[in-house]
């Protein structure tokens, strides 16, 4: 699977866990405006805003882009880094990351590598 397919496919596995979890989301991914997923909450009319991230199991970082960071420092309770792990098959396991950046990054810096396996012991799971 290419990159291409497997981060439509993983934007698609996290919007069927939004409408389970009772949110209407919206793939904003052609916008560029630092996440992925606008998930709103129809009680509320607040929104999430969730950045996506496939990865096959086994791989060791996430790429984040510097606009992707500074939209989850200045959104911190609404913004979640939602990863998806693909593993044999069509099995895959979805980990919901909260306020997963914690500083902003220096000033000519374009993207960030981080260690999944630091962000996943912060993940709660969503199958």
């Amino acid at each position: 699977m290419d990159r291409q397919a497997a981060a439509a496919r993983a934007r698609a596995i996290v919007m069927e866990i939004e409408r389970r979890l009772g949110f209407e989301p919206v793939d904003r991914e052609a916008d560029h405006l630092g996440y992925d997923i606008e998930s709103r909450d129809p009680r509320t009319g607040r929104l999430r805003f969730i950045e996506v991230k496939g990865r096959v199991a086994g791989a060791e970082t996430i790429t984040v882009t510097k606009n992707e960071i500074l939209t989850s420092l200045n959104k911190p309770e609404d913004y979640i880094l939602a990863i998806v792990e693909f593993l044999d098959g069509e099995q895959h396991r979805t980990h919901y990351v909260r306020q997963p950046f914690r500083r902003e990054p220096d000033f000519g810096v374009t993207s960030v590598n981080y260690d999944l396996a630091e962000l996943l012991v912060r993940a709660e799971s969503h199958t």
